[in-house]
């Protein structure tokens, strides 16, 4: 294969980036061929640096490759998100383990004091969006203080394939008046402790909460991706 040169490089990039927000917000129908020729033209790109981009999402699998009928954006169903949040298990409660015995209290009082000071936009936020970005800058500066590159790079693509679905699950949770804050404060206060393993059970437990509601998760995020084409009809 022939090497691409820096601007091709450059290109594949752009447009690896501009599809895989466009694959993490289901801009695709889940299980839908991807159409190429209509992609390229909304993207401005040409084919070769498209679908090396979208050869980059089959690797990390956002989108799925079929010889001889194409590119279909990946399946949303209830198993492949429990097999997703079984993987986010796998991946936090090793790095709060981790971190638990390479924190410093400073740290962790960092962390609180985010909190804390999130607290009242959490309550009230009506943007599933930034509910999202809250919640995730909890697990991932937490995650960071395990000092492990490897398994910040692994959480963080774990969090692009449910994103869509735990947006639906926060927005659900919020309407009943619940909040995950409590939860985090619980695991900061195990972590404090310095028992690394009482800490990751801690996580489990906050995880495992949230995935016994993927199923319903799911069908929230289907009336999400489908709802507004329906609206418009």
């Amino acid at each position: 294969m022939k090497p691409l040169n820096q601007n091709t490089e450059d290109a594949v990039s752009a447009i690896y980036a501009q599809l895989r927000e466009m694959a993490a917000s289901f801009a695709f129908k889940p299980g839908e061929r991807i159409n190429e020729s209509a992609l390229s033209r909304a993207l401005g790109a040409s084919r070769t640096p498209l679908r090396e981009a979208l050869n980059r999402l089959v690797a990390e699998g956002f989108v799925d490759f079929h010889a001889g009928r194409g590119f279909f954006c990946r399946a949303l169903s209830e198993t492949r998100i429990q097999h997703l949040y079984d993987a986010r298990v796998a991946i936090e409660c090793e790095a709060v383990r981790q971190a638990t015995q390479r924190a410093r209290p400073a740290d962790l009082d960092a962390i609180e004091l985010a909190l804390d000071q999130s607290h009242d936009e959490y309550q009230t936020c009506t943007n599933p969006i930034r509910l999202m970005e809250l919640d995730e800058a909890f697990h991932m500066q937490l995650t960071a203080l395990s000092e492990n590159a490897e398994l910040q790079s692994l959480l963080a693509t774990i969090y692009d394939k449910i994103r869509f679905v735990r947006t639906a699950d926060l927005r659900r949770l919020q309407a009943t008046g619940r909040s995950t804050t409590h939860r985090h404060k619980r695991i900061i206060a195990v972590m404090r402790t310095g028992d690394g393993m009482a800490a990751s059970e801690a996580m489990r437990a906050h995880i495992q909460d949230r995935a016994q509601h993927a199923a319903e998760a799911v069908r929230l995020a289907f009336a999400d991706i489908y709802a507004p084409k329906e609206a418009s009809e």
